[in-house]
């Protein structure tokens, strides 16, 4: 590295290539029969929140727009993508990768369930190890023809966030959050992460925003009244969608049919990950 170094004019440089002033990458190249498009990342700043299903209506809402799409399921100690699709069973393998199980529309799923004999059989093992797995899925994985890739991840800022932040060609993400004054807080951390990351927020959807009486339709605000927009105007972020209390909806991610369910409210967001 030179005395005079600038890093944004490096050509005349004759340490140029070899340059200790250049951030390092650590991105993981896919696997070599992999087409994906864009990778999109789903975190929440704490569990519960319903990050895996905000996951799923978004791949299914792009699913119908002719989009192919794949979800990765990257939370490892509690898979639960292939619960809300109703898919069972082990995922294939050859010696050119591991292949991706289909839902009934054809959205590409890969999750540690489909690897392990037992599907209720706990995780038990330790971050390196689990960030390990989350870049086979990566690596290992063939995804093929995929336009979009979502990423379901674990909560908080751990091991798997950071290791998709670096280890993936993340284009976005969306924040998953609720009502409560708790959350909100949290919230900002995951927002913080991502700026750190240089990792590009595309909005924050808000799970059981309020719930519409069947009788009157008046909104109730559950959890009270919502701090989201505060925050996202603090961090000029767009909120992309309100998600209310829907028991119908629970009925079918607990029934793995959430691919049959037919509310709307993830469109918008859909369509603006569409536009990238």
């Amino acid at each position: 590295m030179s005395e005079n170094c600038n890093p944004e004019s490096c050509s005349s440089c004759p340490s140029a290539g070899n340059c200790s002033s250049k951030p390092q990458s650590f991105l993981e190249q896919p696997n070599k029969l992999s087409k994906i498009g864009k990778v999109i990342g789903v975190v929440s700043g704490k569990g519960g929140v319903g990050k895996t299903m905000v996951s799923s209506l978004l791949a299914v809402s792009m699913q119908r727009m002719g989009k192919n799409v794949g979800i990765l399921d990257a939370d490892i100690t509690g898979p639960s993508i292939p619960k809300a699709f109703g898919i069972h069973g082990r995922a294939e393998a050859s010696e050119l990768g591991i292949f991706p199980m289909k839902s009934k529309m054809g959205i590409d799923v890969m999750s540690l369930n489909l690897l392990v004999e037992n599907e209720t059989d706990p995780v038990v093992w330790r971050g390196p190890v689990i960030a390990g797995v989350v870049k086979q899925f990566w690596t290992d994985v063939i995804w093929k023809d995929v336009d979009c890739l979502f990423v379901d991840m674990p909560p908080g800022t751990g091991d798997v966030p950071l290791t998709v932040f670096q280890s993936f060609p993340v284009d976005g993400i969306v924040i998953v959050t609720s009502p409560q004054e708790l959350v909100s807080m949290i919230v900002e951390k995951a927002v913080k992460m991502a700026q750190l990351m240089n990792i590009p927020i595309l909005g924050i959807i808000e799970n059981m925003s309020y719930y519409e009486c069947p009788d009157c339709g008046k909104k109730i605000n559950v959890f009270g009244d919502s701090h989201l927009d505060e925050t996202a105007a603090h961090y000029n972020i767009p909120v992309l969608a309100r998600i209310p209390i829907c028991t119908d909806l629970a009925k079918q991610c607990d029934n793995g049919t959430i691919e049959l369910f037919e509310g709307d409210w993830l469109d918008g967001a859909a369509e603006k990950i569409a536009e990238l």
